[in-house]
């Protein structure tokens, strides 16, 4: 039995290495632009990869086993990988420009897999639809990409014109499926009885028919009733 946890073991530590380089040499791509295809190699990598640690003996003792290397390796990585820059650069790589002022970088799109099409799309994502228009692109180490427009094409803010703007903080929660968020109207010395005059200014009698309630910074308070009638088709979306 010995024998067998110990070829198991060693086993999974191959199985893990094989698939850190496996994933270091496909590439980063985050999950959201992951194609049906993609999804299917990842399973059928995944299964690989149970199978060369396991071998052809599955027993529960062997799977459980094959897990813990699995996962006390990803845990010595992770620290080595916080302890460690170059470890960070090995296993993670680094961000890497795709446009520098306006003009497509080539070899790095080569280096990231990234296609010009794939690129065209996450740049569109992002509201950008002329590439003249990015100072820079940077593919993230998670597959992600992030985007700089050039200065003469970013929106004014009320800084750019010195304006004075409120401050804008979180919405707190005041009422959550007709259930009253006490603490949160204490944080905000409020209760239960201001929730309810609030409410009668809606028109609202009765607490149970709010499915949301929401206070904002500015003292303004969002309600949402519950739906007490049947959807008709195709009245809130596009089936």
């Amino acid at each position: 039995m010995s024998d067998l946890l110990i070829l198991i073991s060693g086993r999974a530590i191959l199985a893990y290495i094989l698939l850190l380089i496996l994933s270091l040499v496909l590439g980063r791509k985050a999950l959201s632009q992951m194609t049906f295809f993609d999804f299917i190699v990842g399973i059928t990598i995944g299964t690989i990869t149970a199978s060369i640690a396991l071998g052809t003996k599955y027993t529960p003792l062997g799977a459980a086993v094959a897990l813990i290397i699995f996962g006390l390796a990803t845990y010595i990585i992770d620290i080595i990988h916080i302890k460690s820059f170059k470890m960070r650069k090995l296993v993670n790589s680094e961000p890497i420009v795709l446009i520098k002022n306006g003009k497509i970088i080539e070899d790095n799109l080569k280096r990231v897999l990234f296609s010009l099409e794939n690129l065209q799309m996450q740049l569109r994502k992002k509201n950008i639809f002329n590439i003249a228009d990015v100072e820079f692109a940077v593919a993230e180490t998670d597959g992600k990409l992030s985007v700089l427009k050039k200065s003469q094409k970013q929106p004014l803010t009320p800084s750019d014109l010195n304006l004075a703007t409120d401050y804008k903080g979180l919405t707190i929660d005041v009422i959550l499926d007709g259930e009253i968020m006490e603490e949160n109207l204490k944080a905000k010395n409020l209760d239960e009885d201001w929730v309810t005059c609030e409410l009668n200014k809606r028109g609202i009698k009765d607490i149970d028919d709010v499915f949301y309630a929401g206070l904002d910074t500015a003292g303004n308070l969002y309600v949402s009733l519950r739906n007490k009638k049947e959807e008709e088709e195709g009245e809130y979306g596009l089936e």
